[in-house]
């Protein structure tokens, strides 16, 4: 957002990142998330959801904000696997990752017709405007920089929120039996979620208590922003999710001038895709014992590589 507001770009952000923007964008999510379980069960169970459904459903909803072609998704949500590994030493395909994908963004921005669609038909025009507007590769930059964190960020809380939920069937009940829940269900399972992978790395720029520990000048801190979110102090019984809960000020989206600033967008995003599969998959569970899943290592957020499941 440094970059965004710097160059004078955050209403055209914040108007794209907006669910109001859109009048026909939860209609087109929940279109999206039938035609993606038409097709899983088609297939026929054992069903792999996160590149059957999550994967795809949230790179769909983040083609149309950026407004580019929603049959690349593959293409860029592969760019996402290596550029948000938290590798502790420079690796080859870093590089050549980063300008691969900008170099998608940059065509797609100065294609002739220039685009009129999205987040790129917004800067386009912006350009049209603003004589000093003349960095393609910063337009391009932010929206790279906004499909890999939306995209990513979007499909992984899916993913452990459809976990909790097969391996609690009674909440996925009870989402049927009361759908005008779905909003609490969501903000609970954003409490609950825990998808950081190697945390938030941090350098210290003065001595500071933490409890009893003295963090110091320099030294780097890894940060477990969810960890706050099973305060017990804050949240009684952090362990259980609870639908009920009277109030939730969970931090699954930061805080203050780190909050989130897609925030509305992504629970649009949670809300349609869980009510949709509770609905259309009552009898969803694991496929396999969930101890038996393999996380990705190394990554900035904590994926199953896989999602099996039956119904």
């Amino acid at each position: 957002m440094g970059n965004i507001n710097s160059a004078g770009l955050r209403d055209a952000v914040m108007k794209t990142l907006s669910p109001r923007a859109d009048r026909e964008l939860g209609g087109r999510l929940e279109a999206e998330a039938h035609r993606l379980l038409d097709e899983l069960e088609r297939q026929g169970q054992p069903a792999e959801l996160r590149d059957g459904f999550t994967e795809p459903y949230s790179a769909a909803l983040h083609c149309r904000l950026l407004g580019i072609p929603t049959d690349d998704w593959r293409q860029l949500m592969a760019g996402i696997d290596v550029a948000f590994l938290t590798s502790p030493v420079p690796f080859e395909g870093s590089t050549p990752n980063w300008y691969k994908d900008l170099g998608y963004m940059l065509g797609k921005l100065n294609a002739d017709p220039a685009p009129t669609e999205g987040l790129l038909g917004r800067f386009a025009r912006l350009r049209a405007e603003r004589a000093d507007l003349e960095d393609d590769e910063l337009l391009a930059t932010v929206a790279l920089s906004l499909f890999g964190a939306g995209a990513v960020s979007t499909s992984s809380f899916l993913l452990h929120a459809i976990i909790a939920l097969a391996q609690r069937p009674e909440l996925a009940e009870r989402l049927r039996q009361e759908p005008a829940l779905i909003g609490r269900a969501v903000d609970e399972l954003l409490r609950y979620n825990l998808s950081i992978g190697d945390a938030l790395p941090r350098i210290a720029l003065a001595d500071v208590q933490v409890g009893e520990v003295l963090v110091r000048q320099g030294e780097l801190v890894l940060v477990l922003i969810e960890g706050a979110n099973y305060d017990p102090a804050v949240f009684p019984d952090p362990e259980r999710i609870d639908f009920d809960r009277p109030e939730n000020p969970h931090l699954a989206f930061g805080a203050g001038r780190h909050f989130c600033p897609a925030s509305a967008l992504g629970r649009t995003h949670a809300e349609i895709a869980l009510q949709v599969l509770v609905e259309r998959l009552p009898g969803l569970r694991l496929a396999l014992p969930a101890d038996q899943l393999a996380w990705r290592p190394g990554f900035i957020k904590r994926l199953p590589e896989r999602l099996p499941v039956v119904w």
